[in-house]
C-alpha cells in the first residue's frame, strides 16, 4: 500500500472507532457547565439503528451534536435528518444545551497548526471556541490531552454540508 492509502485507512478507521457508541471519553476531555441544560442525563438511542436521530434532541432544523457518540445530524424544518456523520471532537467540550451559531471563518489555521475550512463556531468554554471544521488535507488531528483544544473536525465533504447548513444564528443542540 502507498503511504496515502495507508494514511487514509488510518483516518477512517479512526472516525469509525469516534463514532461507535462504546467509545470511551477521550483522555483529559472535559465537561463544561452549562445556564441551558438538557433535562434528561442521556438522550435515549434507537439501538436498532444507531445512527437514527436521538429522540428529545429539540425540534424543527438544527444540528444535533452528540457528546458521547461523536457524531452529528443536521436536521430540516421537517424534523427529519437530512445527514448524520461521525465527527473527531477536541478535548474541551461544551456543555449540553442549545447555542446559537455565532460566527463563521471561510478558511483559517487551526490551533494545532492544521490548515483548516468552514469552521462553524457556536460557543466558548473558558476562552476555548468550540466549533466545526475541516481540515484541508483531510487529517484527524492527534489528540494531546495537555492542549486545550475545541475544535469539532469533520470530513471535508461533511464540512461542506456542514458550512451550507448551518448560517449565523442557526441551532446547535449538544447532547451527551
Amino acid at each position: 500500500m502507498t503511504g496515502l492509502t495507508v494514511a487514509a485507512l488510518a483516518t477512517v478507521g479512526f472516525l469509525a472507532y469516534q463514532a461507535s457508541a462504546n467509545a470511551p471519553l477521550r483522555p483529559g476531555a472535559e465537561r463544561a457547565s452549562s445556564s441551558t441544560p438538557v433535562t434528561a442525563s442521556k438522550v435515549p438511542r434507537d439501538t436498532r439503528h444507531p445512527g437514527a436521530l436521538p429522540a428529545g434532541s429539540g425540534a424543527g432544523r438544527r444540528v444535533v451534536y452528540s457528546l458521547d457518540d461523536d457524531r452529528v445530524w443536521l436536521v430540516g424544518d421537517n424534523g427529519r435528518a437530512r445527514r448524520s456523520f461521525p465527527v473527531a471532537p477536541g478535548t474541551v467540550d461544551p456543555a449540553p444545551g442549545s447555542y446559537p451559531v455565532t460566527s463563521r471563518s471561510n478558511s483559517i489555521t487551526g490551533t494545532d497548526g492544521t490548515p483548516i475550512e468552514h469552521v462553524v463556531r457556536f460557543t466558548s468554554v473558558d476562552g476555548v471556541a468550540i466549533g466545526f471544521s475541516a481540515a484541508v488535507d483531510g487529517s484527524v488531528p492527534r489528540q494531546d490531552p495537555e492542549a486545550r483544544t475545541g475544535g469539532i473536525r469533520e470530513s471535508r465533504t461533511d464540512g461542506d454540508a456542514m458550512w451550507e447548513f448551518a448560517t449565523i444564528g442557526e441551532k446547535v443542540v449538544v447532547i451527551r
